[in-house]
């Protein structure tokens, strides 16, 4: 794992296949935000989510995973705004708002957890989130436990 091969176009990848990183940046201005656009967007908040629970370890309240992502997502020059406002609308009128924890590069919504274990109420939560705020892609991540791996959930809508 993580050796380096050439691929059929005779680019650098690593195991998986991806980029090497550097290329990340030309991707991102040089392209539309397209399903390959969105897939190194969720790899870098996952990233940057692992960094931060590497750091931080399990056991915090869900605001401080936020705050510290947050900074994590500031260093690796990622786009974001925290607890942003959403209408909730019924038949075209508004009858309340709701937070969204972060919406990242305006293409994402990302749900830190720090809850036991993820249940089906997260994801409806976010689901709901997703299509109030016609977005196609969200991250639920639970900071709570000895990894990472089993706590995130990518939903598309």
């Amino acid at each position: 794992m993580g050796t380096k091969h050439k691929d059929a176009k005779n680019k650098k990848t690593n195991h998986r296949g991806h980029r090497e990183h550097r290329e990340r940046a030309t991707r991102k201005t040089t392209h539309q935000l397209g399903a390959y656009e969105k897939d190194w967007l969720t790899h870098d908040v996952i990233g940057a989510a692992i960094e931060v629970h590497k750091e931080l370890g399990p056991g915090l309240l869900e605001r401080i995973y936020e705050n510290a992502l947050c900074i994590e997502l500031t260093k690796r020059n990622i786009r974001y705004t925290q607890q942003q406002q959403i209408a909730a609308k019924y038949k075209d009128q508004i009858v309340g708002d709701l937070i969204v924890d972060l919406l990242v590069e305006g293409k994402g919504v990302v749900e830190p957890k720090s809850v036991k274990e993820l249940t089906s109420i997260h994801e409806a939560q976010l689901i709901a989130y997703l299509k109030l705020a016609k977005i196609k892609t969200g991250l639920l991540i639970n900071f709570n436990g000895l990894t990472l791996k089993k706590g995130i959930r990518r939903i598309s809508v």
